[in-house]
């Protein structure tokens, strides 16, 4: 596990050593056991390592046997053993026992197309010298993250943005547009970035680079539900559901044995849930990790403590007292690509209690997206039937009714998930599922933001649904929305919010759920042995019941996160004082103040429950005084 930067400068002048070795210090949270640095004219790579596999050989850059090929890189490669015999039959010399070691074979091999041949999760930066080329590469779901700033005269690119804002050669200008996607989704979706010219490069991409011509090309490698090539071909699929429960759990097992290779302790996350519990129970016996909090309803301890008992794992836990403004205030040096997911706490707070013990620590992220675990799908089969009521009793009648309701303390009960699903059923069809995820429809970008700022957005709030729905097209509706979750809602939040969150406590997470067989699988099930009206991941909780106690698998799903809404009237009350203050906000001209204004006195009051506006707001303050990205 790495974090790496680089320049290429295409008028030929070369890097200055100290910008780069500057871009790679910036990383050292991702990688404190060493750091490598490759110079060659107007190409400059820079590395921090984690140390996981070959701890004496794995020093990068790794180059092949004449040095023509580099290659620095994060990540781990699964599959590395399989491919570096494979490649050894070929004729290809190793010098390490290293996974990093097998991309610089594949790329001589394969060229372009090597990505496909990977399973595992990887950013990657290659120089080869007698082609002169530079190529960037990220794993096929985007488990790790990989951004690029590119013109006429440069390309940089960094494990995060703070890489690329080291250089000093990127201007932080806001990206307006983003913004409204930011707080309509609590992410930026896609390839955009908060910062005007830095990208994302996308998963399952390459970007090449030709330095004797300038020409770049993007290149998408892999898709899981069109791919032909997928390991797992359509006609060598289970017909029936017995058969479909084997083949599901035999992977999952198979993605655990490949990720448990480690030089290093390991350990693994468990909430008590379904997807963590089958991590575990497949993981032999690793050590196991959980934290908790006060309020009973954000507390889900006793299953994590019940899973772990019942499989007979060591166990660590801890109920957290957190100090929030000290807590979110160190944070925000890892927020430099932010999310206003609030679990960013529990993410944080779990992976310092393993690294204390690991230093590897499998998740169970991938799940929900993969087998419907989410509400949102069956509030969107739901909301069916709830469009047969006639029209005047739904407006009338019982929406008034559910409006009236003062949210509730407690994480969900019945009144928070009436109020949810009745302000969701209300917005654009068109958006599916999703629009139980959007906080900030359009009607409400027109009140929230000024008339200057209005005038930068683009895109409508639904852009990126669309594009995916139409990449999708071909696929059952229920498949549909789960490809939208897969290549939007996972990598753009969960993902990156557990890569910053382990990584800032230079934790290396991996998320065998994601395996890239376990997706191809998943995607060529039947959706209806995935989620219905009323139960989702029913076979995922078929299988997770061969192991753990029925009770822990068949109860309401809870989710992973903490009582933002509570604490926005407590502890966080100061930064929501100082930050959303209608002055402060007048002149920097992004934000109605009075707008704003309106929303803290509802949410203070008890009224209104804004904190999925609030928060992402007071998150987007904190970002731009603390990156000084101008408006």
């Amino acid at each position: 596990m790495c974090g790496i930067a680089g320049i290429v400068a295409m008028d030929g002048a070369r890097p200055e050593r100290e910008t780069v070795e500057r871009m790679r210090d910036s990383l050292v949270h991702r990688g404190p056991d060493d750091d490598g640095l490759l110079m060659h004219d107007s190409v400059a790579f820079g590395m921090r390592r984690l140390a996981i596999i070959d701890l004496q050989t794995g020093h990068q850059p790794i180059s092949n046997e004449d040095g023509s090929v580099s290659v620095v890189f994060n990540g781990e490669i699964y599959n590395y053993r399989e491919l570096r015999n494979e490649l050894q039959a070929q004729g290809h010399r190793f010098r390490t026992a290293a996974d990093t070691e097998v991309i610089v074979h594949l790329w001589e091999q394969h060229g372009i197309d090597f990505p496909k041949r990977l399973n595992g999760m990887f950013a990657i930066a290659l120089l080869d010298r007698t082609r002169q080329r530079v190529v960037l590469a990220r794993d096929h779901v985007g488990i790790k993250p990989l951004y690029f700033a590119i013109d006429a005269q440069q390309l940089v690119f960094g494990s995060e943005i703070k890489a690329i804002l080291a250089s000093g050669r990127v201007a932080r200008q806001l990206d307006v547009d983003a913004l409204a996607q930011y707080l309509s989704w609590e992410y930026v979706p896609g390839a955009a970035t908060l910062i005007r010219d830095i990208r994302r490069l996308e998963p399952a991409h390459t970007l090449e680079l030709d330095l004797a011509t300038g020409r770049m090309e993007l290149r998408r490698f892999w898709d899981p539900a069109t791919d032909p090539l997928g390991t797992v071909p359509a006609g060598d699929c289970p017909h029936f559901p017995e058969d479909w429960e084997d083949a599901v759990d035999q992977a999952i097992r198979q993605a655990v044995r490949r990720q448990l290779v480690s030089d290093v302790p390991l350990g693994a996350f468990l909430s008590g849930g379904v997807d963590s519990s089958l991590v575990v129970a497949a993981s032999a016996g690793v050590s196991t990790f959980s934290i908790g909090f006060e309020d009973p309803s954000y507390n889900e301890l006793q299953w994590a403590r019940r899973v772990a008992s019942h499989l007979g794992v060591p166990h660590h836990f801890e109920i957290i007292k957190p100090q929030v403004l000290e807590l979110f205030g160190s944070l925000l040096h890892f927020l430099d690509d932010p999310i206003g997911d609030t679990s960013i706490f529990p993410t944080y707070l779990v992976s310092k209690l393993a690294r204390g013990h690991a230093k590897v620590a499998l998740s169970g992220d991938g799940g929900d997206e993969l087998f419907g675990g989410y509400e949102t799908h069956m509030a969107q089969r739901l909301d069916r039937y709830w469009r047969l009521a006639p029209h005047w009793l739904r407006r009338w009648f019982i929406e008034p009714i559910v409006g009236a309701l003062s949210p509730t303390q407690a994480k969900k009960g019945f009144v928070n998930k009436a109020r949810r699903f009745v302000e969701g059923s209300r917005l654009d069809p068109l958006l599916g599922h999703t629009r139980w995820r959007l906080f900030c429809d359009e009607a409400a970008r027109q009140t929230l933001f000024s008339e200057n700022a209005r005038a930068g957005i683009t895109s409508s709030v639904g852009k990126h649904v669309e594009r995916l729905r139409s990449e999708s097209r071909q696929l059952e509706e229920r498949d549909q929305s789960l490809y939208v979750d897969f290549r939007s809602y996972l990598v753009d939040n969960c993902l990156t919010k557990v890569d910053r969150m382990s990584m800032a406590c230079s934790l290396e997470a991996r998320v065998p759920l994601l395996d890239r067989e376990l997706v191809e699988l998943a995607f060529r099930m039947p959706p209806e042995l995935k989620f219905n009206a009323l139960h989702g991941k029913i076979i995922l909780r078929r299988v997770a019941a061969r192991y753990v106690p029925r009770d822990c698998v068949y109860r309401p799903k809870e989710g992973f996160s903490v009582p933002i809404k509570t604490w926005l009237r407590a502890e966080l009350r100061p930064l929501l004082d100082l930050y959303l203050e209608p002055g402060r906000l007048a002149r920097a001209g992004l934000f109605n103040p009075t707008a704003v204004g309106e929303l803290c006195a509802q949410h203070l009051s008890g009224r209104a429950n804004h904190s999925h506006l609030l928060w992402p707001l007071l998150v987007f303050e904190c970002w731009r005084e603390r990156w000084s990205v101008a408006a």
